[in-house]
């Protein structure tokens, strides 16, 4: 097999696939402040900006820019962490939970969408191979 003619054919899907509205939306939330508040959500307690950075694999710059965004939209609320006054911790506000919950609504149905256009087989088989490749060794 010519993996190397393969592989142009896969990058040109995947140039094309950035171009579908649908894909577009699903990535946009893997990412930036949408990522942020589906972090923060998913932990059961507060948490503190190096702890995102590190499960965003970005700096901690990129990620105080994006706090500084989400507290500006009244999505998350900062506090001084009483028994380390030199770490910050950050929690959901009411609307910011509202937004994941929606937001994370909309993202399932868009998901729902484009594994109901790929039918059964083709949607199993593309969940089979997305996993294989997300444990991929470095």
């Amino acid at each position: 097999m010519d993996y190397q003619e393969l592989a142009e054919e896969a990058l040109q899907n995947m140039r094309a696939l950035t171009m579908n509205m649908h894909l577009r939306t699903i990535n946009e939330s893997l990412q930036g402040r949408d990522f942020v508040l589906r972090y923060i959500a998913s932990q059961s307690d507060e948490v503190i900006p190096s702890e995102i950075s590190q499960e965003m694999g970005t700096s901690t710059a990129r990620v105080a820019a994006t706090l500084n965004d989400l507290e500006d939209k009244g999505f998350i609320q900062r506090s001084i962490d009483r028994s380390d006054r030199r770490r910050i911790r950050i929690k959901l506000t009411e609307d910011g939970q509202k937004h994941v919950i929606i937001h994370s609504k909309e993202i399932l149905e868009t998901m729902e969408k484009m594994l109901a256009y790929l039918g059964e087989e083709d949607a199993r088989e593309y969940v089979r191979i997305t996993g294989r490749l997300a444990k991929m060794p470095k």
